[in-house]
């Protein structure tokens, strides 16, 4: 209970935390996505693994990588070659994605994935 209760806060808060990211930058002189990206992918990861390992749903698996791919090439391709305001663009669109992804991934179960039915 305790593990489900800590899985649906790092779910829930983790992604809304990771959007409001880009903010910062403008306090910082440092490029700082790749030093976040060491902390959020392995913690996406497994939060997409034990999520699967409820649900069965592999499309909210691919939609997490997807969101962790834009991350990733917003935090290298575009930073260093279309700039700071497309950065922030791409990392901001990862980021929602990845958040919509963590919510479906914590409030998905079973039925949900196999049928398209609601839990009671």
């Amino acid at each position: 209970m305790l593990l489900s209760g800590l899985c649906l806060l790092h779910c829930l808060t983790l992604p809304l935390i990771v959007a409001g990211l880009p903010l910062l930058a403008g306090f910082s002189d440092s490029h700082m996505h790749l030093q976040v990206l060491l902390v959020v992918v392995p913690l996406s990861v497994v939060a997409l693994a034990l999520g699967y390992r409820r649900h069965r749903n592999a499309m909210i698996v691919w939609a997490g990588f997807a969101g962790l791919l834009i991350l990733f090439i917003g935090a290298t391709v575009v930073h260093d070659h279309l700039g700071e305001t497309a950065d922030r663009v791409v990392a901001i669109t990862g980021s929602i994605v990845l958040a919509v992804t963590h919510y479906l991934n914590s409030t998905r179960g079973p039925l949900q994935a196999m049928h398209g039915e609601q839990e009671d």
